[in-house]
């Protein structure tokens, strides 16, 4: 059954944005009798190289608009432009498969650039497309795929270049005015995400791009492609509006060519025509921007003005994105290699956490992506509240202090599913942390990780590892490669006869106590109980005792002990699943019993 967000009750902005797409869809409807039954909403990304959880914002956003639309019973069409057909700009760093020889190909469009070394991709945008498919096929999202080069090479928007070209004086006249303009600062946004923030607005990063490839004949919207070398790097020095005969140069290779532009498809308009071309052409009613495109005077902003004036079509309704930051990483764009991008986040984290991620917050917030420890953090944050919506779907009351606020409940149920239904999810979700830590301990034997994990809960012990998977398989992969090796944690084969050697009578105590106790705890809770009770033993103090600064000191104290006895060194895994790990023969060894 699909999972229903309480669209009518709650004031998380996927419901309001929702709103105000019904009421302009349903003005629009009011002012024009070719309006349809289908409300369309966009998303437009460039395959120039990795796609990167930046620009994952560019169609999560629609996404969700679009899902809590489906719930409410419209028909919806989420159409993904592929920018496919745009130019390949530069060569991006650190791909896989590419070296500097990828320059002589910049200036080409993109699906006529050789893709990697190795892939089995025809070309440089298929390559990359690829990728971004499968990770939102697996995030749930669906979509209409639009591949501009097929659109503009199989004649589609014929109709519109020609009429782009027509009224060029016109478009010519609207971006004049912000040609003399002197430039207006970006709108201001909240603080990024410290040093780590991340430009997610790339777009098609066409934004900065020449808006006329007119010489002699002034201001013209349209590029050629070279039909000898195939790149933009043209001028158009001829074109007669009557039989639409168009002759352009290439700066490149020299090349001259004579062509009717009506019977020609081996362009495209520029961008800041292209984008409200497509507005119009689609009908599109909901579309968010990236910075980039949003300033004042950028091509969002003109688009406004290009698609009424000369397409007769409305600017679709949407917001600017903000930064999405990756925690411990520079700032990064999808022209630099090595960005991590929707994939690589759902090899250590499942599907739901990251569609929370992006649902939680409202698109003008930044926020973090955490590859670091602080994606165990996350997981905690997400349990805690996966556990509050299911106590509160039981019946806990609105004055509950645990109940669950209706945004977080929105939030949570568009990341745990769709409008079709619940995204598969892990049987027994166990902590992130506690996992990761089994990963780490048992490095990929995976009989040793069942053993562990077997003795986690005694009372519903675990009999297959498919019962904590995915989500197990995304602790692994985050442990194998996201933590540096000097942070993993490497057992002792041997006692440190040294140190328990040079222990004092309340040391030998402490584990005394310790180990007279395994037998009895062996369970993770009962462990966790053990290893906080041994201090409160020794001082004398209740099981049940508050702690104190004196306390907490103590127990520090002996954690080191425990930590420089087992692995080597003062930290390392939450000590009840360590030794769980270790197993109680080991630990006794060890520990010098």
């Amino acid at each position: 059954m699909p999972i229903v967000a309480q669209s009518t009750e709650t004031t998380d902005w996927v419901s309001r944005y929702a709103d105000e797409v019904v009421a302009e869809w349903e003005r629009r409807a009011q002012e024009s009798k070719s309006a349809t039954d289908v409300l369309t909403v966009a998303s437009g990304l460039s395959p120039s190289g990795p796609i990167h959880l930046g620009n994952l914002r560019e169609v999560m956003t629609p996404h969700l608009v679009a899902d809590e639309l489906r719930r409410r019973g419209h028909t919806v069409r989420h159409v993904l432009s592929w920018d496919d057909y745009d130019r390949f700009r530069k060569v991006p760093h650190g791909v896989a498969g590419v070296d500097d020889s990828w320059a002589e190909h910049v200036g080409k469009p993109l699906t006529s650039v050789p893709a990697p070394k190795g892939s089995p991709h025809p070309n440089w945008a298929e390559h990359f497309k690829a990728a971004m498919a499968a990770a939102l096929a697996e995030l749930g999202v669906t979509y209409e795929g639009i591949s501009q080069t097929a659109q503009y090479t199989s004649g589609v928007y014929r109709a519109q270049v020609l009429h782009a070209v027509r009224n060029r004086a016109e478009i010519d006249a609207v971006l004049g005015q912000y040609r003399t303009r002197k430039p207006a600062k970006a709108p201001r946004q909240q603080k990024p995400v410290d040093d780590a923030e991340l430009a997610a607005a790339e777009g098609s990063g066409a934004a900065g791009e020449e808006d006329s490839s007119g010489g002699s004949v002034g201001y013209f919207p349209y590029k050629p492609y070279c039909g000898r070398c195939e790149k933009d790097l043209t001028t158009v020095t001829a074109y007669d509006d009557d039989s639409t005969e168009l002759t352009y140069a290439c700066t490149a290779c020299g090349f001259t060519e004579t062509v009717r532009l009506a019977e020609f498809d081996r362009g495209k308009l520029v961008w800041k025509v292209d984008w409200p071309m497509r507005w119009a052409y689609e009908r599109v009613v909901f579309e968010p921007s990236g910075v980039d495109h949003t300033s004042p005077g950028s091509s969002f902003q003109v688009g406004g003005e290009i698609v009424s004036a000369i397409f007769g079509g409305r600017q679709p309704i949407g917001p600017m994105y903000a930064f999405v930051g990756i925690s411990g990483m520079a700032k990064m764009s999808s022209s630099k290699g090595g960005v991590p991008t929707p994939a690589d986040a759902l090899k250590i984290m499942e599907p739901q956490l990251l569609r929370w991620l992006y649902a939680r917050r409202r698109p003008n917030q930044a926020f973090k992506i955490a590859f670091d420890q602080e994606i165990q953090r996350l997981y905690d944050e997400w349990d805690r509240l996966a556990a509050k919506v299911a106590q509160s779907a039981a019946g806990a009351g609105e004055g509950d202090a645990k109940a669950v606020l209706p945004a977080d409940a929105a939030a949570y149920a568009r990341a745990v599913g769709t409008a079709a239904g619940e995204l598969p999810r892990t049987p027994r979700p166990l902590p992130y942390r506690t996992l990761a830590s089994v990963a780490d301990i048992t490095a990929g034997h995976a009989d040793q990780a069942l053993r562990i994990l077997g003795d986690f809960d005694p009372r519903q012990p675990l009999t297959s590892l498919d019962e904590v998977r995915p989500r197990f398989d995304r602790a692994e992969a985050w442990i194998n490669t996201q933590v540096p090796a000097e942070q993993r944690t490497v057992v002792r084969d041997e006692p440190d006869a040294q140190l328990l050697a040079s222990l004092d009578d309340a040391d030998r105590e402490a584990l005394r106590l310790l180990l007279d106790g395994l037998d009895a705890h062996w369970s993770l809770d009962g462990l966790t109980a053990l290893v906080y009770g041994v201090p409160k033993q020794l001082a004398g103090l209740a099981a049940d005792a508050k702690p104190t600064a004196e306390l907490k000191a103590a127990q520090r104290t002996f954690f080191a002990l425990l930590y420089r006895l087992l692995v080597g060194r003062d930290t390392g895994p939450r000590l009840p699943t360590l030794l769980l790990a270790v197993g109680a023969d080991r630990v006794r060894k060890l520990l010098g019993a």
